[in-house]
């Protein structure tokens, strides 16, 4: 067994001897080539094309195998790559929406306040350059507010309790006339014909107690969720108005660098965006009560000073608002005026409503936030649709806002 083992050793002294003298023509001697062969080893594979570690194969001119997600032509690629990015997305806004919608007791409120607050930001500004504080400035502008919304609602209340009367009178005596033309040609409804149909309304409406009991109850929850919201409102908006900056820098103080400084310019772009938008929308509310209510007078129509702030109010909810308050006027006036003055006024509704679409929001809001009067109108449907009345309401806002607060995200300079 020694002397075998001695056999292999010496036959491996001769072979490394035998290769270093095959491969010795250099300057370097027998141990430095033995130490160099290993370096020296790979290269002979190396020039006969070896196979690389992924598994291609492939020799000279051969470009090997393609991996599978090459083959895929890149626009497809590309496009796949959007989709499930967009999914995400899509998946994480449509979680946002129900998350807002739970907390709508807040969110809604939250909103109203900032609407509110861009409503009060220019008398509020102006005060403190006047050298007014940030507390006196902003119990200036509530104790304003409020002395405006309580008189709007002490004439409101005041005309309606002095316009009753005249509204019921006026309204028995259209009831009658309607009911002699009824009695006439086409219809031929006699008086007692109208006495029964009278009488199974009440009683449907007996057998249905429940159902408007509960209307009743539902209308009173809704009361009192309003009315919660009200005061949310009124809160969150004096702070807002109080301490907006400061809160605004809390937010952003978890920001560093450059980052930060894009986050605030983009921070008071929107804001800019929000109160350029509220005060051209307290100018097409103002034009529409001026030209409706100017109409209604003329007419003779009651209940002219709570028609004046129902259309006010309604101009913030863009083409829905006005719709809504003009059928409530027009019923007032075929109740009141006759068939004719209803007519008319339905025409002015009309009119008043192109208007706005076609003129007065592109024109005006649109030039004060510098959106083109399509892209008004297409965010008014969007919204709409998405969020019904508070979709309508905040859409041309938000998209102000990102119109506005985008370009310093993303470019990072301010504009010049």
């Amino acid at each position: 067994m020694a002397s075998a083992g001695q056999s292999n050793g010496l036959r491996g002294v001769v072979r490394r001897l035998w290769r270093a003298g095959g491969a010795g023509t250099g300057a370097t001697g027998s141990g430095e080539q033995e130490a160099a062969e290993p370096e020296a080893a790979p290269r002979p594979e190396a020039a006969a094309g070896a196979q690389p570690a992924s598994g291609t194969t492939g020799g000279p001119g051969d470009r090997g195998q393609v991996s599978p997600d090459m083959q895929v032509p890149r626009l497809l690629r590309q496009t796949a790559a959007w989709s499930w990015r967009l999914l995400i997305t899509a998946v994480v806004v449509y979680l946002l929406f129900r998350l807002a919608d739970y907390l709508r007791l807040v969110t809604l409120p939250f909103i109203a306040a900032l609407l509110f607050t861009a409503l009060l930001h220019p008398l509020a500004g102006w005060l403190r350059r006047r050298g007014a504080g940030a507390l006196l400035s902003t119990w200036c502008c509530f104790l304003i507010a409020l002395l405006i919304i309580g008189g709007a609602v002490t004439l409101v209340a005041t005309q309606i309790s002095a316009d009753y009367p005249t509204l019921f009178n006026e309204t028995q005596r259209t009831a009658t006339e309607v009911a002699r033309s009824l009695a006439g040609p086409p219809f031929h409804l006699n008086k007692a014909r109208l006495a029964k149909l009278i009488a199974e309304g009440l009683k449907y409406i007996s057998q249905h107690k429940s159902v408007v009991a509960g209307t009743v109850l539902s209308t009173g929850k809704y009361a009192l969720e309003f009315l919660t919201g009200i005061i949310l409102t009124l809160f969150i908006s004096f702070f807002l108005l109080k301490d907006g900056q400061r809160i605004w820098r809390f937010v952003i103080s978890g920001i560093k660098g450059e980052a930060h400084q894009r986050a605030d310019r983009a921070g008071a772009a929107a804001w800019q965006a929000v109160v350029h938008y509220i005060r051209g929308t307290t100018v097409v509310a103002a034009i529409h009560a001026l030209f409706i209510g100017l109409a209604l007078w003329l007419l003779g129509v009651p209940l002219l000073a709570p028609f004046i702030v129902l259309i006010f109010l309604a101009a913030y909810v863009p083409i829905i608002g006005i719709l809504v308050v003009g059928a409530l006027a027009i019923l007032v006036t075929l109740a009141t005026k006759g068939w004719v003055a209803a007519v008319i006024l339905l025409g002015v509704f009309i009119l008043e409503n192109q208007i706005e679409d076609h003129l007065l929001q592109p024109l005006v809001v649109g030039r004060i936030i510098r959106l083109h009067p399509l892209a008004i109108i297409l965010v008014l449907a969007v919204g709409g649709v998405v969020a019904g009345i508070p979709g309508a309401i905040i859409a041309v806002p938000v998209t102000a806002v990102i119109t506005y607060a985008w370009p310093e995200l993303r470019d990072g300079t301010p504009d010049g």
